[in-house]
């Protein structure tokens, strides 16, 4: 009786102990009391970080009577600046004490097979996968000494036997645990995530600089503190759930209901998280010594994506739990013992979600306004908060000298077009349309014009779709415009711009007589979707960037090239447009990234001669790479987030005149490399 009750006090309290956790927000002098108690009748309302009653959501924590047939027990804490990520796993439960490692050594019965490629990568065997595909049954395997005979060219009896005991043992094939598994998967994503800026920004700034940004790294120790607990609680479900636990364990809503304690964390967050990054792209422009360590963190291995993209990404994740909730209970049936569990808590998010969409396209306008801002050379004022990124992507410019690959970015009160510099990687303005001022018309092919004031720009779409597109676009900026009072561009945001190009065309644009701006540090990477548009020629709006963020996913897939036999076991995450490989889940850095746009992705064809089940193909001209799902359910999930990925670059094969070919990359990502992959 007293261990249910603890079972019941449990999320109760430990709701309490993150209220008291909560950081403080810009100059909030507000606190709860620290001597009440939720239990307490007398207690006084909770007004959380900055006072609000609405807040608190201690009362929505309901319990199921289905809820928690095994004691999960509350998890020591684990410090956030453990860079090694060695969270312990051991439980309590009502049996005694479980211990993870014990339980998946347990799971282990015989020597498996691997080669291991000179880079330290292991490559598996097609003959140890079999249909169930279940990464965690053959991870062991790859990891043991290759046993003589065992080549990747016709197997052995060791690679017979590892098959065969794979076959016999019954791992879950249902939805709901590959639903499961990719709540997993993704946590661990997310957990990294947190701590790249926890952990590793914080540790190269200053005092002074972590004092500016506090209330951004305690909303995040906070964040930390608790789903360094939730994964542990979700790594030993899954365990439960596979049986490797001594008991099997096929729910997932009582976990994920104990874990809705941190909303009101995310709450505050969702309010002052534009602050945040209005507060970090202030530090940029006005302290050249935050500057310089902001770039120099921004080329470090282990921050994979722009800072400012990091900030958003909780954001992102409760999206995450809302769809995967969804799923869950599209799946379950009316009377599904865990139905119950799912539903409340998925009501509990819906509060916060429904004000995250409201605030997800203001924020993510915003970091591509940062993120352009610093990759554009000519135009200082980029950064206004009534300025809309409509879209941006390559045209060709029609000049004396021909057809001139040309970037494009329409706002939604201006259109600047650019070429991208050799040597410092950044895009210089060469020319601007106010959009009020903005005509267009159409003109052959696929070529249309751009009137502007005493100006006409002749410019060529790749594809007859994607004319269609920029000529909307155009259209719809300027009547939108016309609406609004007009204002004065300031002169200083176009110092560096020239109305008009026909002197850079008839001198060069190498020539040195040419006014340039101060040198600039060269871009961080070369794998953002504004770098990539320009080097595949192609073309993404905002809409685009808003559908990405909800399309994440990571986990083990295993890869082959077009041209090898062997497949690849990796880490694959998949984010912002790109797919980035790591060796395992733990490591900090990636091995390499593949950029998505301009790739097509499908099941593989006949003249593939690929032999496996939930295999799919992503192809860029002659560059191919095959990936193997463990399930026809994560096969189809992958497929359909590479799908929304890739979607906007569809109509590129409209056509097969596709123009934009001169400053295409084509550098095969492999196991080795260190950089990104540019095609």
């Amino acid at each position: 009786m007293i261990s249910n009750l603890l079972h019941i006090c449990y999320p109760v309290s430990f709701c309490f102990h993150f209220f008291s956790l909560r950081p403080p927000f810009f100059g909030s002098t507000t606190n709860p009391n620290p001597h009440t108690t939720p239990t307490d009748p007398t207690a006084e309302e909770y007004h959380g970080i900055n006072g609000n009653v609405s807040l608190d959501r201690r009362s929505e924590i309901v319990q199921s009577p289905n809820r928690y047939e095994l004691a999960l027990g509350p998890a020591s804490p684990t410090s956030v600046s453990d860079r090694s990520n060695n969270n312990s796993l051991s439980r309590t439960s009502e049996a005694g004490t479980y211990d993870l490692s014990s339980a998946e050594a347990r799971a282990r019965n015989g020597n498996g097979n691997g080669t291991l490629n000179g880079n330290g990568l292991h490559t598996v065997d097609e003959n140890v996968i079999n249909n169930n595909n279940n990464h965690s049954a053959y991870h062991h395997y790859q990891n043991q000494p290759l046993q003589a005979g065992a080549g990747m060219n016709g197997g052995s009896g060791t690679l017979r036997s590892i098959d065969e005991e794979i076959k016999k043992k019954k791992w879950p094939t249902d939805r709901a645990y590959f639903l499961a598994k990719e709540l997993l998967m993704t946590e661990r994503t997310y957990k990294k995530d947190l701590d790249v800026l926890n952990t590793w920004f914080r540790e190269e700034l200053t005092p002074e600089d972590v004092e500016n940004l506090q209330p951004l790294f305690q909303y995040f120790d906070s964040m930390l503190e608790h789903h360094s607990v939730f994964l542990r609680d979700l790594e030993h479900r899954i365990l439960l759930w596979e049986g490797r636990g001594g008991h099997e364990t096929h729910r997932i809503g009582d976990v994920m209901l104990k874990n809705m304690v941190v909303l009101p964390i995310y709450d505050e967050y969702v309010e002052c998280h534009r602050e945040i990054l209005q507060r970090l792209n202030d530090l940029y422009e006005n302290d050249e010594r935050f500057q310089q360590a902001y770039r120099d963190f921004e080329q470090q291995k282990v921050c994979y994506l722009p800072i400012c993209y990091f900030v958003v990404k909780p954001l992102h994740r409760l999206l995450h739990y809302q769809l995967l909730l969804e799923l869950l209970l599209e799946h379950y049936g009316e009377d599904h013992f865990d139905r119950t569990d799912c539903h409340g808590t998925l009501m509990m998010l819906l509060r916060t979600t429904q004000v995250v969409r409201q605030e997800l396209a203001a924020s993510e306008n915003y970091t591509l306004l940062c993120e352009v801002q610093r990759d554009l050379v000519g135009f200082d004022t980029l950064v206004q908060t009534d300025r809309k990124l409509v879209r941006q992507g390559c045209l060709l410019k029609h000049s004396k000298r021909g057809l001139q690959q040309r970037m494009f970015f329409l706002f939604s009160d201006i259109l600047l077009y650019a070429f991208k510099s050799p040597v410092t990687q950044t895009f210089k303005v060469l020319g601007h349309v106010p959009v009020r001022s903005l005509l267009t018309e159409n003109a052959e092919h696929n070529a249309f014009v751009i009137f502007g004031g005493q100006r006409a720009i002749t410019v060529s779409a790749g594809t007859t779709a994607e004319k269609k597109l920029w000529l909307d676009e155009l259209t719809k900026a300027a009547a939108s415009v016309k609406h609004k009072p007009q204002t004065q561009l300031p002169l200083v945001s176009v110092k560096y711009c020239t109305s008009s190009e026909e002197n850079l065309e008839t001198c060069g644009l190498n020539n040195s007589s040419i006014i340039s701006p101060p040198a600039r540090a060269p871009s961080s990477r070369n794998n953002t979707a504004l770098h990539v548009c320009w080097h595949r020629g192609v073309t993404i709006c905002l809409d685009d960037h808003l559908r990405s963020g909800k399309n994440q996913i990571s986990g083990y897939l295993l890869r082959k090239f077009k041209n090898s036999s062997g497949w690849q076991k990796l880490w694959v995450v998949l984010t912002s447009f790109c797919l980035y490989f790591y060796k395992s889940y733990s490591d900090d850095a990636a091995l390499a990234s593949l950029p998505l746009l301009g790739y097509s992705v499908g099941p593989p064809g006949i003249q593939d001669a690929v032999q496996k089940e939930f295999v799919f193909k992503l192809s860029f001209k002659n560059h191919t790479y095959f990936f193997r799902a463990e399930s026809e359910h994560t096969y189809q999930r992958w497929l359909e987030v590479l799908q929304s990925a890739t979607q906007m670059q569809d109509l590129k094969l409209t056509s097969g005149n596709n123009h934009h070919t001169s400053n295409s990359h084509n550098n095969n990502i492999n196991s080795n490399a260190s950089t990104s992959a540019q095609e």
